[in-house]
């Protein structure tokens, strides 16, 4: 358990917080690409705490500037776009994407008042179909080197979801290597072609499906390691005495997690604070060995949520659409067949902000701690100046983060540490993407 002060210090992340200026040193994900309407591509946007506008330019740069004109006090999200910038309705102050204030009409033609604005601003930066941003101080770090980034964009898919918990909730659902075995079981028996259908593959080398193998062996050994990009987490399986199923996640820090999905599938998921009571969880997905089908995967997911906010339409006005009677007879959780629809009951239902100070944990929730753990210190260390995981300082730190590895394979008991990364070598090795020129170290 936390005491309620280290609960509030890892939960809150409103500008001037601890953990604010910690998740500000940081990329976040501000919005999908394709959520910018070519007609208009004008978004707003809540970060952090922050309100905000996005736009595109026509050259196809962004900016990212704060929602409300600095005259008087007008919302910036109507505003007409410019070749420039924003340009507010009420009287024509115009924007550029640096936050400069270029032009005031309705001020006298000698006058110089607008040279003495500056408004909020911050860089952005588009990565495989999510615009980034970052809201710390200083020249912004440059991006890892990380598989969801270098991987080239036919083999990607990006998607969000809007969550009614705070981020916390959701990074350490996402470390939790225990609850795939509860949670997310029996997956397999689903006869439709849905998304999550990945725990129904065969988990190569074996003619079991992963849902089966982690159903069945409920009680994996844990392992956390400590690593440049954040942790390491093994779930262990002992399937007999020879053999065992190894399946690696990790967290890259600070509040984005990766894990396998499917044999030749991972995806990287942030958890990015819209307060700290809601945030949204963005994804990318890359596939190693083949493109993916972009607009199929849109469409199963496109039909799970409300527009514009991407609200998933079980949530917890309508009990997540819970159903006794197929709990009883279907499904396990009796909340459908959508993965995502439970893990989000999992976070949701503990309130807008778990109390950690109540909670008891095992050593199931090795991976959990260590989080904890890692996250306190790293918001002292932030405070005074030292290094804290996963943040490049030049491109040579950058190009040191890679990966994370994220696989789940079958090894031999005696030797599954080199068998996960001898399988992982081969996976790369196959990838039209990620062969000889990747710069992950297995």
């Amino acid at each position: 358990m936390l005491s309620r002060e280290d609960n509030e210090k890892l939960t809150q992340t409103d500008p001037g917080t601890p953990c604010g200026g910690l998740m500000r040193a940081y990329w976040q994900p501000a919005a999908l690409v394709a959520e910018l309407d070519e007609r208009r591509p004008v978004k707003p946007v809540r970060l952090l705490g922050e309100d905000l506008v996005l736009f595109r330019k026509g050259d196809g740069s962004y900016g990212l500037i704060g929602r409300w004109c600095a005259h008087r006090g007008v919302d910036l999200a109507y505003g007409r776009l410019e070749e420039c910038g924003m340009r507010c309705l009420y009287h024509g102050w115009l924007y550029d994407s640096e936050g400069r204030c270029i032009e005031q009409p309705a001020e006298p033609e000698h006058s110089r008042f607008h040279t003495k604005i500056r408004h909020a601003s911050y860089p952005v930066q588009e990565r495989n179909g999510i615009v980034f941003a970052y809201l710390g101080g200083g020249d912004p770090p440059p991006f890892p080197d990380y598989d969801c980034f270098i991987a080239p964009d036919a083999y990607t898919f990006a998607f969000k979801g809007l969550w009614d918990c705070n981020w916390l909730q959701g990074v350490e659902g996402g470390i939790d290597p225990s609850h795939v075995s509860f949670l997310h079981r029996f997956l397999d028996e689903d006869p439709r072609e849905t998304y999550g259908q990945q725990f129904a593959e065969l988990v190569e080398g074996t003619d079991r499906t992963l849902s089966a193998l982690v159903g069945e062996n409920f009680r994996p050994d844990i392992e956390v390691e400590n690593t440049e990009y954040g942790l390491r987490v093994f779930a262990v399986r002992e399937l007999n005495e020879q053999i065992r199923h190894v399946r690696i996640t990790n967290l890259m820090f600070p509040n984005a997690f990766v894990v396998p999905f499917g044999n030749s599938k991972v995806f990287a998921q942030w958890h990015v604070p819209i307060d700290d009571h809601t945030h949204y969880w963005y994804m990318i997905l890359y596939d190693f060995a083949e493109q993916t089908d972009k607009e199929t995967l849109w469409q199963q997911r496109i039909t799970e949520v409300t527009q514009p906010d991407f609200r998933p339409i079980r949530n917890r006005g309508n009990n997540w659409g819970f159903d006794a009677t197929e709990q009883a007879t279907l499904t396990y959780t009796g909340m459908g067949l959508d993965i995502n629809v439970h893990d989000q009951w999992a976070v949701e239902s503990m309130g807008p902000i778990q109390d950690r100070s109540v909670e008891r944990l095992g050593v199931s929730d090795r991976a959990v701690t260590a989080n904890r753990r890692l996250l306190l210190r790293a918001i002292d260390d932030f405070d005074a100046g030292k290094p804290t995981p996963g943040r490049a300082i030049d491109p040579e730190s950058a190009a040191a983060l890679t990966g994370p590895l994220a696989f789940d394979t079958i090894a031999r008991a005696e030797s599954w540490q080199e068998g996960w990364r001898e399988g992982e070598a081969r996976r790369r090795e196959r990838s039209p993407w990620a062969g000889s020129g990747s710069r992950a170290a297995v």
